[in-house]
């Protein structure tokens, strides 16, 4: 087990209780989703709505309250920095647009960073009842039970997370998918990233791959990923780098590396792609 200082086992509790907190209020917006006013921001597929802003001030305020030293970004609301090291990342509904669209593919995605590594994830997927938790050193759970990957699976007999926005063009896209395929694979997509990452971790998907995803999305499923005995490609996650889009790739070890040729065949930077 990783040693870890006297409030890192304080945050990962704070982080589990928080995230069942979350899901209960997200849930009881879901809901009543019909009353809701859905706003776009960069894009009409990109949309918000006023309980992504509640849920993550709920959790902003709560975070901050208990430890007041710890920085904190949010989809919503940017950074507010901290002194003690760590760094709370959180998308407070990833998914929104199956969310407003009554479908139940979404979560609240909580993360602890330290020195730019995903030290604690937690996922909660409130229409599911289900609750993916790790933290480093500790091993990654859904409901308690313990995630361990299956290392015969490949994304020949398995299925892969595929997913996009806008700031990539539909011939990137297309290229992954088709890549994908010829590789003898299958794809989902599901309309959110941190949830797909999150069935990585629990075997469900035997990889994600996405060309550009921004760190809310991500580094929860990330420390599951690994957690559960996976891979995840390095996401530059300090200083200014923490508040940008890159590439987000993970998998069971047993398909990273086909997973690697494949971002290393198709990609191209968001900058290169949307010229």
């Amino acid at each position: 087990m990783t040693k870890h200082d006297i409030g890192f086992d304080q945050r990962f509790e704070l982080a589990k209780s928080l995230a069942a907190e979350a899901g209960a209020l997200a849930l009881d917006y879901f809901n009543k989703r019909d009353t809701l006013v859905v706003e776009t921001k960069r894009d009409l597929q990109d949309v918000v709505s006023i309980a992504d802003r509640n849920v993550e001030t709920f959790l902003r305020e709560r975070v901050l309250a208990a430890i007041p030293e710890d920085s904190f970004l949010g989809e919503e609301f940017g950074l507010q920095d901290g002194t003690s090291g760590y760094t709370w990342v959180v998308d407070p509904i990833d998914g929104t647009a199956p969310f407003v669209n009554g479908l139940p593919t979404w979560c609240v995605s909580i993360a602890v960073l330290r020195g730019g590594v995903p030290v604690i994830g937690v996922i909660q997927v409130p229409c599911m009842n289900e609750t993916y938790a790790a933290a480093d050193g500790m091993g990654a759970t859904l409901n308690g039970k313990s995630l361990k990957l299956d290392p015969s699976r490949t994304i020949q007999n398995s299925m892969t997370g595929i997913s996009s926005n806008t700031m990539v063009t539909p011939e990137l896209v297309g290229s992954i998918i088709t890549d994908l395929l010829a590789r003898g694979g299958s794809f989902i997509r599901n309309g959110s990233g941190a949830l797909m990452l999150a069935y990585v971790a629990a075997g469900r998907l035997v990889g994600y791959y996405e060309p550009y995803m921004r760190a809310w999305d991500c580094m929860a499923g990330f420390c599951l990923v690994k957690e559960a005995g996976g891979r995840f490609m390095p996401f530059p996650a300090e200083g200014e780098a923490l508040l940008s889009g890159h590439p987000v790739l993970a998998g069971n070890v047993s398909a990273y590396d086909e997973l690697i040729v494949l971002h290393n065949t198709c990609y191209v930077t968001p900058a290169t792609a949307v010229a």
